[in-house]
């Protein structure tokens, strides 16, 4: 048990961001307002860390009250640095008493392309580079260095990001802001929630009901699909999505009928002007497709589709739950690439139980071999909602890999199908404290993924359990939510009202 004790609430979610990092799979225990106890506290399992910070001034104590030296105390001169300035300190005294570095320093949030990109536009401006957009910075190698080299000595300066990890934030930010000019100021895209899935797995943390216990919700969950698309074209005015992700659960759960009827409203409702510029299913899970089903998939003009192997080990398979096997993975891509998709992801995860750095080896082997359009690498995350958690209190920790050595295989073999990486974000409890990047080939990049992780247009998200986002294009940075009920029987018995929240959402300034 980690017992972290604060002072103020404001610096709560950073400082247990920062511990959770340095102590990966650890329960951790967040208290407010008992640090003037902290010294004289009982001692828990592994560490008790009481942060103290006050207006210019902060203080950390590990242990049993065991005080840093007083030339690592921090002082702040001016207030209003004072918080940027105590989370750098604090990391710093999480190193110090651990011997550990992070590879994305102090950094604590989803998205450090966002912040990486903000360092980049600011640097370009002191560098007087003749073009303010960073595609033109792109296509000049002399300008690009001279800004490669100022961003990550910024990054390692300000936030002890690693001169690895900064570079390659700063190499994703430029490609994603060169392809996300035309989606700047202004349209928005379609996301569908499916929550049903033929098993849960035991890392997953998303609304999933197995298919078999839900039946017969099904159509009426479909019917609520229909009247929320309905609705949101005449809340949008009219306009197209510019792109459609339907995703999960599984989309593919449902039988080919259920996709069939799905797809034809989604059809009917946003496509009579044509098509959007990305049009994905999550088919996800290899159990769930079928040649029915990807025949219905063609038949709609879905673009992008996904054949998630996690793994390649069927041991690993049998113990999270996926329960389909190996060769039905490989049966179900090389079905969709006789039909004609032409652009496949695949999802992995690193560091799954019983996995080591050779199992990890053995399935990027076996993707290089597939030769997917598209790959999505995860470091495991033990999320608070997951089985997994559960598993590792039962069972002990997981096998103890470098997930920096697997990262970078992981990073090579995309290299060598000819992948840039091209989306990048960061979750709680992530495995080694690293990001979950999405590799692609040319032409292949998942713009939905870009587009609601560099929060650049709004989200309109349709289903049980979805959130939808509006992103204010007014220059104040404003995004404002707003979600749908998560338990389906009040989802279903409750649409109007789910309705109604994105009518007062969206339809506010019109």
């Amino acid at each position: 048990m980690i017992t972290l004790v604060f002072n103020r609430e404001e610096y709560e979610y950073d400082c247990y961001a920062l511990v959770t990092s340095f102590y990966p799979g650890e329960e951790t225990k967040q208290l407010i307002g008992e640090a003037s106890d902290g010294e004289d506290a009982p001692l828990p399992d592994r560490v008790r860390i009481t942060a103290l910070p006050e207006e210019r001034r902060a203080e950390v104590f590990f242990s049993a009250g065991e005080v840093l030296p007083a030339d690592r105390r921090y002082t702040m001169e001016k207030a209003g640095d004072f918080k940027k300035a105590f989370k750098q300190f604090f990391y710093e005294t999480l190193t110090d008493y651990t011997g550990r570095r992070l590879p994305w320093g102090s950094l604590t949030g989803v998205r450090p392309t966002k912040l990486i990109l903000s360092v980049a536009a600011e640097e370009a401006e002191k560098l007087a580079f003749s073009a303010a957009k960073t595609d033109d910075v792109m296509q000049n190698g002399g300008q690009e260095k001279r800004l490669k080299d100022a961003v990550v000595s910024r990054m390692q300066r300000e936030y002890r990001v690693s001169e690895e990890k900064a570079a390659l934030g700063l190499k994703i930010a430029l490609l994603e802001d060169r392809i996300l000019q035309k989606y700047r100021g202004g349209g928005y895209s379609l996301y569908i929630g499916i929550p049903f899935c033929p098993s849960r797995c035991l890392y997953c943390s998303f609304l999933s009901y197995t298919i078999e216990s839900q039946k017969k919700k099904i159509a009426d969950y479909l019917e609520c699909l229909k009247k929320e698309m309905t609705a949101t074209m005449e809340i949008m005015n009219g306009q197209r999505p510019d792109t459609v992700y339907i995703g999960g659960g599984t989309p593919t759960a449902l039988d080919a009928d259920g996709l069939h009827r799905l797809l034809s409203d989604v059809d009917a409702v946003f496509f009579g002007g044509g098509m959007p510029d990305e049009y994905t299913v999550e088919a996800g899970r290899p159990d769930s497709i079928t040649k029915e089903k990807l025949e219905v998939m063609k038949e709609f003009g879905v673009s992008r589709i996904s054949v998630n192997p996690q793994t390649f080990h069927q041991e690993t398979l049998d113990l999270i739950g996926r329960r389909h096997t190996v060769k039905e993975t490989i049966e179900a891509y090389e079905l969709a690439r006789s039909m004609g998709f032409d652009n496949i992801n695949m999802d992995l995860i690193l560091g799954l139980p019983g996995e080591g750095p050779d199992e990890v080896r053995a399935t990027l082997d076996r993707v290089r071999e597939l030769s997917p359009d598209s790959l999505t690498v995860h470091s495991l995350a033990l999320k608070r909602a997951s089985k997994m958690r559960d598993w590792v209190r039962e069972h002990g920790a997981l096998l103890g890999i470098d997930y920096d050595a697997v990262m970078r295989y992981a990073q090579e073999t995309a290299n060598l199908l000819g992948m840039d990486p091209y989306y990048l974000y960061r979750q709680k409890n992530i495995a080694g404290s690293l990001e979950n990047t999405g590799f692609a080939k040319e032409g292949k990049y998942g713009l939905y993924n870009i587009i609601i992780m560099e929060e650049v247009q709004s989200i309109y998200a349709i289903g049980a359990g979805t959130v939808s986002k509006k992103v204010y294009t007014d220059g104040s940075g404003r995004i404002e939510r707003c979600d749908t009920h998560k338990d389906l029987s009040l989802y279903l018995s409750d649409i109007q009202a789910m309705i109604e929240r994105k009518r007062k959402l969206f339809g506010e300034d019109k």
